[in-house]
């Protein structure tokens, strides 16, 4: 059956693809709903989407539900939580689709939780996997260029994110809110949404804001805030979080309460600590902004980079824009293999050193580069290894994949060098 997906679709263009499938992707929407129990309608439900933010905004926000006492599911790229019980996200895709949604949230309603926090992506949206979710309130992050060959352009691509608020407006639940990024002009789109709540959230909403390696500390509302994560993009994490904590009747004494506990995000800007000298971060950036964001986030460090080749088959146009930053924030940078799909990994690295004014190490090993990366640290130095976060393969031709982990490896070699 694959193979007659695969070939039907090399005969038709994407867009004509898409709607022939759009029965099938409905029916299954509707037909997990029907037979779960449409558990939608049992539980608070909060979607969370936005091109980068989307997994540290909802471990944000569950960390606060919890903090408040309250029982949370959670799905995302990280991994899928009912209560106590967790396990990773492997499927490499956000929202898993085949009705998977609906048995997670019929999961969740018999752990008698009470809120479910779901990260919701533009992919799943045109596979109408956000059907039959009774929003109660949606997050937007931001809209950064990405997913271009799927889309087509950035206009397509927020008409994909928009259909989740749509999914809003038509919510029977009541109050609904949207809460967005106001900087951004598509977050603003998202703000004219006809729902009862419109919450606008920017760095503006933040006083007193503190910026180190270690974390950020800010005031909102007479209120002190600090978390354990770095960057301006920490703030605005928080402050989505915080905003849609307030519409759930929840303080922001608790917030900050919950945030200040906040214990690691696995694959955001994730510090690995095994009594080294310097620091050792693993995050998901995968993205021109995300990359610049991240290095930004510790400007007093000297920074060892290792990042890859940002997925064979996709966002070409990134690769030497990649390179480019690496090239201007880093003082060492290594390329190494990443997802190539069915791409040559050689060629897609030979493609980010095209934005690099000096020739960078390339070291196709990811292993490999990783251990030469922090076998060069120095006292006080930041390594950071980006591209994977929690992606528990690495993806190779032909369908194959590789089981990794950039935080294990991270691990095993700096023991190594340990001893």
């Amino acid at each position: 059956m694959s193979k007659v997906k695969e070939f039907i679709r090399s005969l038709l263009p994407r867009s004509v693809y898409r709607e022939l499938l759009a029965p099938y992707h409905i029916s299954w929407a509707f037909f997990s709903a029907l037979a779960y129990g449409f558990p939608a309608g049992k539980i608070i439900v909060i979607g969370v989407t936005g091109t980068k933010g989307k997994s540290s905004v909802s471990e944000m926000l569950a960390t606060i539900l919890e903090e408040a006492g309250h029982a949370v599911a959670i799905s995302s790229t990280i991994h899928f939580k009912i209560g106590e019980k967790v396990r990773p996200n492997l499927f490499k895709m956000t929202l898993p689709g085949r009705g998977f949604i609906q048995k997670f949230l019929h999961d969740a309603v018999q752990a008698k939780c009470t809120y479910a926090v779901i990260e919701l992506t533009s992919e799943g949206a045109l596979q109408y996997r956000h059907l039959f979710l009774s929003l109660d309130a949606l997050i937007f992050t931001n809209l950064e260029k990405e997913h271009l060959e799927t889309h087509g352009s950035m206009e397509k691509y927020f008409e994909a994110k928009f259909r989740l608020g749509h999914a809003l407006e038509h919510s029977e639940k009541r109050p609904r809110a949207v809460v967005a990024n106001s900087t951004s002009e598509y977050g603003k789109r998202f703000l004219v949404l006809s729902v009862e709540k419109q919450i606008p959230f920017s760095l503006n909403d933040a006083t007193g804001v503190e910026l180190s390696s270690e974390g950020v500390s800010f005031v909102y509302e007479n209120t002190h805030v600090s978390l354990p994560h770095p960057g301006n993009f920490s703030v605005l994490n928080a402050l989505a979080a915080i905003k849609t904590a307030q519409f759930l009747d929840i303080s922001v004494a608790t917030s900050a309460a919950a945030l200040a506990k906040l214990v690691r995000i696995p694959g955001r800007a994730e510090r690995i600590e095994m009594q080294q000298d310097f620091l050792a971060i693993v995050d998901y950036a995968h993205t021109p902004d995300s990359l610049q964001a991240l290095y930004e986030a510790y400007p007093d460090k000297r920074k060892i980079c290792v990042l890859g080749n940002t997925g064979g088959g996709r966002d070409t146009w990134k690769r030497p824009e990649m390179g480019r930053i690496a090239d201007a924030a880093c003082a060492e940078v290594i390329l190494t293999n990443e997802d190539p799909y069915n791409e040559d990994p050689r060629k897609i690295v030979e493609q980010m050193a095209k934005g690099m004014s000096r020739a960078p190490r390339i070291i196709m090993d990811r292993r490999e580069a990783i251990h030469t990366a922090l076998s060069l640290a120095k006292k006080d130095d930041a390594v950071l290894i980006t591209g994977k976060g929690t992606d528990p393969y690495i993806m190779l031709a032909d369908g194959k994949k590789l089981p990794w982990s950039d935080a294990r490896v991270v691990r095993e070699e700096l023991e190594k060098l340990a001893r």
